[in-house]
């Protein structure tokens, strides 16, 4: 059941009601996961069918950077944040501060953790993963099984429902301040550093802060696109629970086309961002329904709408549903890097953007409707991470899995 012995409710409850500032992950909110769903041609028929990443705008933050040497230009870009967030819920960017070297630096020290790490050391299940590894067969998904039957059969998820543990590993790295004063003072928890890595704190903070400024500054740009106040969101997001949250799938282990190795779900955060992966296998669904197969030019990003923009524009923009899946493309690539004598872990570069947890989240100018307020009553950002907290298995232990021995 992935319930705690009674005498542990206590423990849980306090968990639950505090854990938000370390921040809880927008992965974890997953609905149904786990292997195998179909054969192979069922990928084969979603890969010719769906859109390419090439339907997706690319952002080029240079222009916004130095608006007053392209005025023009940085109009154009701050618009397409704004369309493309509303008609997509995600986008491809390029800022000219994130280098693929330093992708490559971040990706190369993960792929050596995850294939080193026992899964305990550096775990804590005691304050519900919300620092450390989280090993794999972990994270409890979310039922969005009705969500999903709703597509159409070229459109449908690989993932199966109802949902089971999911078998990719994850880390969880806090970026940023934390607020001094808050309603949601968290567990304060001391970082997890791996032995071995002396150079983990470094490259950790080195990719975190690059890609929380990214944010940063797409967040400015999506405000005045959106026609609010240029810094709402930056204000918002400050002393925000933000979350460097790499995955990490293990080929060796979990390699047959139509694996899931993170299910259909959305982010309970307000933006997500990543680097490029080594290996395929990203696909999103776009707002008209469409699932579409995620491919990152070398040195570009991959930034989608997460649950907490969707309330502040009252749904004008979307949180968008994704899954991570072994693909015949994946296989291909696992196969040459075997060969190559290369690390078998996919990993993600991913970075959760928070806004703070005592802002209250409500829909904002134009979007405050009263038909928006009734769909979206104000709660504060604290509350609505705890409430998908609570529905998910991390606050849980080991939310039914066997604890690793």
């Amino acid at each position: 059941s992935g319930r705690q012995p009674r005498a542990m409710d206590g423990l849980m409850g306090f968990l639950r009601q505090h854990i938000v500032t370390i921040g809880v992950t927008a992965g974890a909110v997953v609905a149904g996961i786990m292997l195998m769903r179909q054969t192979s041609s069922r990928l084969k028929t979603a890969d010719k069918n769906t859109a390419s990443v090439s339907d997706l705008p690319v952002i080029d933050l240079k222009y916004y950077l130095n608006r007053d040497k392209y005025p023009e230009e940085a109009k154009r870009e701050i618009a397409k944040v704004a369309e493309a967030l509303h008609k997509f819920g995600c986008f491809v960017a390029k800022d000219p501060r994130v280098e693929e070297k330093h992708n490559s630096q971040f990706l190369d020290m993960l792929e050596r953790y995850f294939s080193s790490s026992d899964g305990k050391t550096d775990a804590r299940p005691e304050l519900s993963f919300q620092v450390g590894v989280t090993p794999e067969m972990t994270e409890q998904p979310r039922n969005h099984c009705s969500r999903a039957k709703s597509f159409d059969k070229e459109n449908k998820p690989v993932t199966i429902c109802p949902p089971g543990a999911d078998p990719k590993w994850r880390f969880f790295w806090r970026i940023g301040p934390q607020p001094k004063s808050t309603k949601y003072p968290g567990l304060n928890a001391d970082p997890v550093i791996p032995d071995e890595f002396p150079e983990w704190h470094g490259v950790m903070n080195m990719w975190g802060n690059k890609m929380l400024a990214a944010l940063d500054t797409l967040a400015g740009m999506a405000a005045e696109g959106l026609d609010l106040p240029p810094t709402t969101f930056q204000d918002m997001m400050s002393f925000g629970p933000h979350l460097l949250a790499p995955t990490g799938s293990d080929f060796s282990k979990y390699n047959q086309v139509d694996t899931a190795l993170a299910g259909f779900h959305y982010d309970l955060n307000f933006l997500t961002i990543h680097g490029k992966s080594r290996f395929p296998g990203l696909y999103v669904w776009l707002r008209d329904g469409r699932r579409v197969p995620v491919k990152v030019p070398e040195g570009h990003l991959i930034v989608q709408a997460g649950k907490q923009i969707e309330y502040l524009t009252g749904g004008h923009v979307l949180a968008g549903f994704h899954e991570v899946v072994v693909s015949e493309a994946t296989v291909k690539t696992i196969e040459k890097r075997r060969a190559e004598g290369k690390a078998l872990w996919r990993v993600s570069s991913t970075l959760f953007g928070h806004i703070a947890s005592d802002h209250s989240l409500r829909p904002l100018g134009r979007f405050d409707t009263p038909e928006a307020r009734a769909q979206f009553p104000a709660i504060d950002a604290g509350q609505q991470v705890q409430k998908e907290l609570e529905a998910i298995a991390l606050d849980q232990g080991y939310g039914g899995a066997t604890r690793p021995e």
